[in-house]
């Protein structure tokens, strides 16, 4: 009795640390978050969009000050709580709707934005470690991808400041593109089947995707999704590949730190969750309460995005580095919006 009341209070000690460290962060996010529902609401405004623009306009909380980890926890562990529970709103019938010629177009851009990157950098003097970061998080998962690549790189005295830039860099392509691709499918009259496979397959960050797919229609935001996440996926494989490549031209460093897992958490419950809703084991009114759950942990952890997102310090590592990053964004684009009009 003893000890099991000693392990009730060690929990409820912990909770209370952890609220008190994230609690800040987190109840501004919901805040801006409630703000920008307002706005869509009566306005008409995107709720992802304007949760993202209001977000970027608190970027000094961030900064510095009690707000920055829960700010942390909430772009993070809430963003990957919101994904997961997307799974209730997809089914296997999506997918083969997706086709197996849509999901061979978006492998083939990924692993082409990576040979690209590679002989980009060949070609602008710059090393081949940047150009597997930047090439790897634009064909993958942005910033997600260049922390899990950046594991299993060598280091040397750029890797950090090459990390830094990626991921900043990445963040922000991915913000314009949160804004200007949804634009862009208009001029190309896309459909919502189409504009969420573009979406999907061209925007760097998991965040910005659902972001982007939601704000044009749920149809929308769900093929984003799943296509997304089809990239997503694709970070194993990729990584492994990395690894093997430099063991094998003798490059290889020991390092000492904790790698990130090959395939994100948020990946498994997901999975498992459109896996239920494919064989209807998931009641509607669940899905529906577990949907409208998912929609505000993403609208919260969005506006945390944009609390994160920082326009200073991206030029820093040359002009070089800049044009090959965006030169890989817009190469994926291109694939994947040629892909679709060949396939159409």
């Amino acid at each position: 009795m003893t000890s099991d009341t000693g392990v009730v209070a060690t929990g409820l000690g912990r909770t209370r640390a952890f609220l008190r460290e994230a609690g800040p962060g987190f109840l501004v996010s919901v805040a801006v978050a409630i703000t920008a529902q307002f706005l869509s609401d009566h306005y008409g405004a995107p709720a992802m969009l304007m949760a993202l623009l209001l977000g970027i306009a608190f970027h000094f909380l961030a900064e510095e000050g009690r707000c920055v980890p829960g700010i942390q926890f909430t772009a993070t562990t809430v963003l990957r709580f919101g994904v997961a529970l997307l799974g209730v709103r997809i089914s296997v019938e999506l997918l083969i709707g997706l086709g197996a010629e849509m999901i061979a177009l978006v492998v083939l851009s990924v692993i082409a934005t990576i040979l690209f990157g590679l002989l980009g950098a060949r070609l602008l003097g710059r090393g081949w470690r940047l150009a597997l970061l930047t090439g790897g998080s634009v064909a993958i998962c942005g910033a997600s991808a260049a922390m899990a690549i950046a594991a299993v790189l060598p280091k040397n005295q750029f890797s950090e400041r090459n990390l830094i830039f990626t991921v900043l860099s990445v963040t922000v392509l991915s913000t314009i593109a949160m804004i200007a691709y949804p634009m862009i499918t208009e001029i190309f009259d896309l459909d919502a089947r189409a504009t969420g496979i573009f979406l999907g397959g061209t925007i760097h960050d998991v965040a910005q995707v659902v972001g982007a797919g939601f704000s044009v229609s749920a149809e929308t935001g769900e093929t984003a999704t799943v296509v997304k996440l089809i990239r997503v996926t694709m970070l194993a494989p990729v990584v492994l590949v990395f690894a093997l490549a430099i063991r094998a031209a003798g490059a290889e460093q020991p390092c000492q730190t904790k790698r990130p897992p090959l395939i994100p958490g948020f990946v498994l419950p997901f999975i498992g969750l459109a896996a239920l809703n494919s064989f209807g084991l998931i009641p509607a009114a669940v899905g529906e309460q577990l949907g409208d759950l998912s929609r505000w942990a993403l609208l919260v952890a969005i506006a945390a995005v944009g609390m994160k997102t920082s326009f200073r310090s991206v030029f820093d590592v040359g002009g070089q580095a800049i044009t090959l990053i965006v030169a890989e964004t817009l190469l994926i684009a291109g694939i994947i919006l040629a892909g679709i009009h060949y396939l159409a």
